[in-house]
């Protein structure tokens, strides 16, 4: 469920710099759309202490969600009977809608009722920050469903004058509940809400209901409501009315949401209470109100006794400005790769200032990637690390820079090498029934010598058949292996035997240190994390394919190839590997890393074979009617390449419908009226348009977003679309009767089509002057080291002046300094006018900017 970058087969079909353009006068992004992009990404580590079950049997099957405020966009595996579960899943997707809270929930499966909700860890957006990039451990909230609550309302109060019969003057305080916007699901699907409306006092709780709204989580009340207010007795009339003080204080309108159960019990979805002298000053007042939770006095119990979630999370919000601001800044990064020594460079000094080099990494890989300038500045960060690599064995084995960009790059362009190498072969092992793979290696550990042996043959047929596949595939795939992957190769091994010229083997095992380690094992053991299976694979699957995994990591370990039987730690191994140690498969081994690290181009053109980019289960609306007349939705299997969209009754069966990518004319949103259903699009194409709901927010606009990128450049793409359906003979969003008449909205623009890989530069960009922006102290400190190693010829000072940061050539490297300094602040200024137009523009009530209504 977690979001990713589509796979890549090359990154050699990417698109030239684009050359820096003049900056625009101060002032000109006011007039243009600034791209506010939220993302998320962390890891779900574990929880424990969790309450057990009451009786004998107190072990729980648990798995946690990530929730935006109440739709589940992300969910574990389930760990089996366990009080501590150890989940260690990562997460990364971009946030496509406003939220309020960030929520984490504990839950225990359940196979015959609905699954127990233990506890939940719930983050307000704004504290987001303040756990960034730590793993913390929070305490376990007990789960009570009048506090889940989200969305917002939109209220107008007004105070008129009556004259009754007998020519006395009252009150009367008018309310229109104008809308909700936001309300949660319930039990997956739009809700029926509705809300009661009632003045509270003293003495008195007048309540009036409005109509049930169907299947909405906007719904759009439209009603007022009146309620008389009570005068003294000495009221007089007045010119200009106003109500009386001690009136005034004791009255409040209290707005309750409810979900309509029908043959069940309505459910709570939030309430506001606004008091009536809010219209002290003004005879009307009008705003947006964010719903409540409502107060049960003291039922919540204990924290501790729930248990504890421990977590990773990472919460950015970028503001991303037009193309040309960010000129000067992407001028100063693609210049890094020349730059002389490579650790005075501008993409270098960012990893050296930033708390977290993975921050650093990401932003960077993407940006040289996308034009071009990865392999050298690859290269050279990796000739920096060679310098301190004393011993030929621990080559590249470090988490240094250099082996963080690599891995970050085969993540971005090796997704569909992955694919057509490993996929076939972990559906195959996924296939089979758990109880013919018994490869379970915890139990294989304790047994002697004797049962090991007899206890690997009672699965060694099926080990054998899925190991030498493996390797197989793996040594006959290296057309399919990615260029940019191949010329980084070429360029370690060059620099690895000019590093140990003594060593034959270490051209081979500086690659193989890459591709086999950090690469196919990697994928081979978390498949779900390379989105090569949808979903994290159960304990007895993982337990086969981390056998798998240790085959690919003894090729991966270049000496192990010809390591006796008694070298292994585990002797049971000794037998899996023997084949290994054959000359054949040695010989078959060193072809494949020669092929991969060539410089010739290896991979296809991109046209003879489709690139696997996307798959998952969503809802698709009957293309044609059932025998009862009624369009119907069912659950599909859908699978996107770059020639064309299909879906199936199940993952692996044959297609029931096929639509070529050349003949996609738009995709866009559907609105949620149109079928009173969220998280809905539309693929329009040559034949009758495609209405899809995706399972959430996050799974909707990736889909959405790589049917729209593989598209782009199509033929014939429109220009106007229709945002609602066309029913009963007209269309919902604009009345027109005709089906064939033009789309009443543009469609939505975008950057231009390049289904290889997913790069947005200006986003990248922005990210890294983020990172500037806030390491600027550490930024000025390695400033100051470079004035004192000048001045002293030499790191002579204090350790803690700058024995942490890599300065090679002091002068070099404070120029750039000074550079990254400038553009920064060049940069600060048209972000510093944004937010102050952003803070001004929203005003405190108005529906960006709802007001925190009074809790009870």
């Amino acid at each position: 469920m977690a979001a990713a970058a589509p796979a890549a087969a090359a990154a050699s079909s990417e698109a030239p710099a684009a050359s820096a353009t003049a900056e625009p006068e101060a002032g000109d992004e006011d007039s243009r759309d600034v791209r506010v992009l939220q993302s998320l990404r962390g890891k779900i580590c574990e929880a424990k202490n969790l309450l057990p079950y009451l009786g004998p049997h107190k072990m729980r099957d648990c798995f946690c969600t990530i929730n935006l405020d109440q739709e589940e966009v992300y969910r574990t595996q389930v760990v089996e009977k366990s009080l501590s579960p150890f989940f260690s899943e990562e997460f990364y997707f971009e946030i496509p809608r406003t939220f309020q809270y960030l929520s984490f929930y504990v839950y225990d499966k359940n196979v015959l009722q609905r699954d127990l909700r233990i506890g939940k860890v719930a983050i307000k957006k704004e504290d987001l920050c303040h756990h960034s990039g730590k793993e913390t451990w929070f305490s376990l909230q007990p789960v009570d469903s009048n506090s889940e609550v989200q969305g917002k309302v939109h209220l107008e109060l007004k105070l008129n004058e009556l004259i009754t019969e007998n020519g006395t003057v009252c009150q009367q305080l008018v309310v229109h509940i104008k809308a909700c916007h936001g309300l949660p699901l319930i039990n997956g699907q739009s809700c029926d809400p509705y809300a009661t409306v009632s003045l509270v006092g003293p003495s008195r709780n007048d309540q009036k209901k409005t109509k049930v709204k169907k299947k909405t989580s906007n719904p759009q009340f439209n009603e007022i409501f009146y309620f008389e207010v009570t005068r003294s007795s000495s009221y007089t009339r007045k010119s200009q009315f106003q109500v009386e003080e001690e009136d005034i204080e004791k009255l409040e309108i209290r707005i309750d949401l409810w979900n309509n159960g029908n043959l069940v019990q309505d459910v709570f979805l939030g309430e506001i209470k606004v008091p009536v002298n809010v219209l002290r000053t003004d005879s009307s007042h009008q705003a947006w109100y964010l719903l409540q939770p409502r107060d049960n006095g003291n039922k919540s119990s204990k924290t501790d006794d729930l248990g504890s979630l421990r977590l990773n999370i990472c919460y950015t919000e970028d503001y991303v400005l037009p193309s040309e601001y960010y000129g000067p800044l992407k001028t100063l990064l693609l210049k890094s790769p020349d730059v002389q020594p490579i650790s005075a460079s501008a993409a270098y000094i960012l990893s050296e200032i930033c708390r977290d080099k993975n921050d650093a990494v990401l932003p960077l890989v993407r940006l040289l990637l996308h034009h071009d300038k990865l392999v050298p500045f690859a290269t050279a960060v990796a000739e920096l690390d060679l310098k301190d690599t004393q011993d030929a064995n621990t080559i590249f084995r470090g988490n240094s820079l250099a082996t963080r960009c690599l891995d970050e790059m085969m993540k971005i362009v090796g997704g569909h090498y992955l694919k057509v190498t490993l996929k076939p072969i972990l559906d195959e092992v996924q296939n089979i029934s758990p109880t013919v793979i018994v490869c379970d290696l915890m139990i294989v550990a304790l047994l002697s010598s004797d049962l090991v042996y007899s206890f690997m043959c009672s699965s060694k047929n099926k080990t054998e058949h899925f190991r030498n596949k493996l390797f197989s595939t793996i040594v006959k795939s290296s057309m399919s292996c990615p260029t940019v992957m191949c010329d980084i190769f070429y360029s370690l091994r060059q620099m690895a035997t000019q590093r140990f010229p003594n060593d034959p083997h270490v051209q081979y095992s500086a690659v193989s240190s890459f591709v086999f380690l950090r690469f196919f094992a990697v994928a081979v053991v978390s498949p779900h994390t390379f989105h090569l299976r949808p979903h994290h694979p159960d304990a007895q699957t993982i337990r086969t394919l981390t056998l798998i995994s240790k085959t690919i990591q003894t090729l991966g370990s270049w000496g192990s190839l010809s390591k006796s039987k008694s070298s292994f730690k585990e002797t049971f191994m000794c037998e899996f590997f023997k084949m290994f140690q054959e000359e054949g498969y040695i010989m078959a081994v060193k072809k494949f890393l020669d092929e991969i690290s060539s410089t010739e181009t290896k991979e296809s053109s991109g046209t003879s074979e489709p690139v696997h980019l996307k798959e998952g289960e969503m809802y698709k609306r009957a293309q044609g009617r059932t025998r009862i007349g009624k369009k119907n939705f069912k659950k599909r299997w859908f699978c996107l390449t770059s020639r064309e969209l299909t879906y199936h009754k199940q993952p692996g069966k044959d297609a029931i419908y096929t639509i070529p990518v050349k003949n996609i004319l738009a995709v866009e949103k559907l609105e949620e009226s149109s079928f009173n259903k969220k998280n809905m699009f539309q693929v329009i194409h040559t034949e009758k348009p495609l209405y899809v709901q995706a399972n959430n927010c996050v799974e909707a606009n990736e889909w959405i977003d790589v049917l729209c990128r593989v598209s782009r450049c199509n033929q014939n793409r429109l220009s106007f679309y229709h945002p609602s359906v066309y029913l009963n003979g007209n269309w919902l969003c604009c009345q027109e009767t005709s089906e064939n008449t033009l789309g009443c909205k543009p469609c939505t623009a975008g950057v231009p089509a390049d289904i290889q890989i997913d790069i947005d530069e200006d986003r990248e960009t922005e990210r890294i002057y983020s990172l500037f922006t806030l390491s600027l102290l550490k930024l000025q400190k390695m400033e100051e080291a470079c004035g004192t190693i000048a001045v002293y010829q030499g790191p002579q000072k204090e350790p803690d002046d700058y024995s942490n940061f890599v300065i090679e050539d002091s002068v070099t490297t404070f120029k750039t300094i000074q550079q990254i300094k400038s553009v920064i602040e060049k940069l600060d200024e048209p972000h510093e006018k944004y937010r102050k137009k952003r803070s001004s523009s929203a005003k405190y009530g108005s529906k960006e900017n709802p007001i925190v209504g009074k809790a009870s």
